[in-house]
């Protein structure tokens, strides 16, 4: 292995607007339901990167048709007499090009229109998509990979896990509101899985995942970390990253799935 293997890549794609019908509806667990979607337009859907997200296009109930932009020269473009559709950042879990199939895991204990969608979806529901924009692809090639995060997290997680070979070492450390939110993750490689509780002892930096990131002993070799979840928290968990466990800024990836104080956020810290 050569660090010139282990360069990550962005990647640009062409936005098109998807109009998609729900076909199957299932519950995880009591948190979390995946609503697997289907349609002619789905065709050609390009994921490239585990940590990719979608624009959803929300109807304003669900059942309701919502109303799709076309995209202009500076953007899109809504219908200025219809419901405009409330518009959430959401990771495609796993695209089957075969049976023409893409699933989206919601958490359900969240407020939102999207999660209000989702908790009343059912087979023949209707829901618009747009991108992904562009991709963050992270070699799987690396000897070992951290991955940090909450329940929002969890469709990421799991499906980078799914992707790595058996050849290298993953470590997760994932937030839960409660037990009874853990799903099962499958992987090929060597995991570690460390389930923290919401309610667990918060560490010095006011977070529950600090503590647990802290006490980690990574691994020698080549290794990247990956974070995503609340605002606030995943920005400290970037701290203790670098400053103690010592990980190069270049081989981390921070993101805010969302904030406490603001609706639909979604930013990256590097």
């Amino acid at each position: 292995m050569t660090t010139d293997t282990l360069q990550v890549q962005k990647v640009r794609h062409a936005i098109k607007i998807r109009r998609l019908t729900v076909s199957r509806v299932t519950d995880l667990s009591p948190w979390m339901r995946r609503i697997t979607l289907t349609g002619d337009d789905l065709a050609g859907f390009l994921s490239a990167s585990f940590d990719d997200h979608v624009k959803l296009l929300v109807p304003e109930a669900a059942g309701a048709v919502p109303s799709l932009p076309t995209i202009g020269p500076n953007g899109l473009v809504f219908e200025a007499d219809k419901p405009r559709p409330a518009m959430r950042d959401y990771t495609p879990r796993r695209y089957d090009a075969a049976s023409n199939e893409l699933d989206i895991d919601f958490v359900l204990g969240h407020e939102g229109p999207a999660t209000d969608w989702a908790s009343r979806a059912a087979p023949g529901h209707q829901l618009g998509i747009a991108g992904p924009r562009g991709s963050f692809v992270v070699p799987t090639g690396f000897d070992w990979h951290l991955l940090i995060g909450d329940e929002t997290a969890l469709p990421a997680i799991a499906r980078r896990l799914e992707e790595l070979p058996e050849t290298v070492k993953a470590i997760a450390v994932i937030k839960t509101v409660a037990d009874d939110a853990r799903i099962e993750l499958a992987s090929r490689c060597a995991l570690e899985v460390h389930w923290v509780g919401g309610s667990a002892d918060a560490g010095a930096d006011g977070t529950v995942l600090g503590p647990v990131v802290q006490a980690l002993k990574l691994s020698d070799g080549h290794g990247y970390a990956w974070a995503a979840g609340e605002y606030n928290e995943i920005k400290a968990v970037r701290g203790l990253l670098t400053d103690r466990l010592g990980i190069d800024r270049s081989r981390i990836r921070a993101s805010s799935y969302w904030r406490k104080s603001a609706a639909a956020t979604h930013e990256h810290f590097d």
